[in-house]
């Protein structure tokens, strides 16, 4: 199965069209309901709460945009919903308030969030939402196995794999010389199959996505396009583009026209 055409037609605002000048954090109901306004796709972060739901959240623990502290998976919704973002009204919501929120105007794009440990919660309660869901929504992580679960629990919800060439900065160090090693090149694509690929767009030419994309039909996705360099970079390379800082109908509302390309070299 190859991923719906819905899912490269518009941009696809990071953690939601946020804009903290004008007091939108991102990953809030205030960043979907003004990408939902813009018609542009809308991607958010999954995380698991002590008591099996799924909330919309980059970070593991509070802090970084929140009032509190505290391990997201120590803490029920009821305990979430206390802490509010900083300078803004806005709290964290569930997938079901999302889904309730967006109604299916634009996409959703669900990163499901892993700490590699084996947990797959998450995925379950993400499918047992999606499956009364109307809307066009894809789902994808980091972690091959998650994909995996989604592929076996709903192989009909369109699924894609988060992706970068290398594993060896800071925020990889918690897995295994072994883990990050199996991230590398698609190696586990046989197994997840997934249907499209989100890749850094700094990694961008790279032979394993451009094998999963012109080989194997597979949408390719780059993240987070941020400068007219990367976003260059996205039109030459990529189906679409997950932006970030800046309005894309400010420079035309989609990449230049798709140029095909050579295979990248191997480095």
């Amino acid at each position: 199965m190859r991923a719906p055409d819905w899912l490269t037609a518009r941009p696809i605002a990071h953690r939601g069209l946020h804009d903290r000048a004008r007091g939108i954090i991102e990953n809030t109901p205030s960043s979907a309901a003004a990408a939902a306004a813009a018609d542009f796709a809308i991607e958010v972060d999954l995380q698991l709460t002590a008591d099996g739901d799924a909330v919309v959240h980059h970070d593991d623990e509070l802090g970084r945009l929140t009032d509190g502290h505290g391990d997201l998976r120590a803490l029920t919704v009821a305990e979430l919903k206390q802490v509010p973002f900083r300078d803004t009204a806005d709290r964290i919501i569930t997938l079901d308030e999302l889904c309730d929120l967006v109604a299916g105007r634009v996409t959703m794009v669900l990163e499901l969030k892993s700490r590699f440990d084996g947990d797959r919660k998450l995925v379950a309660r993400t499918v047992e939402v999606l499956r009364s869901y109307k809307g066009p929504a894809a789902a994808m992580s980091f972690d091959p196995a998650m994909v995996c679960e989604l592929r076996a629990r709903a192989p009909e919800l369109p699924r894609g794999i988060v992706a970068q060439s290398r594993y060896d900065d800071g925020e990889w160090r918690a897995l295994s010389s072994d883990q990050r090693r199996r991230l590398t090149y698609l190696r586990h694509a046989f197994r997840s199959r997934p249907h499209f690929v989100a890749y850094w767009v700094k990694d961008l030419p790279a032979p394993a996505p451009w094998l999963a994309r012109n080989l194997f039909g597979c949408p390719l996705l780059t993240w987070t396009v941020r400068t007219a360099e990367d976003r260059a970079r996205a039109a030459r390379w990529a189906d679409q583009m997950i932006f970030e800082g800046f309005r894309p109908e400010e420079q035309g509302a989609r990449p230049a026209e798709l140029i095909e390309q050579e295979p990248p070299a191997v480095v």
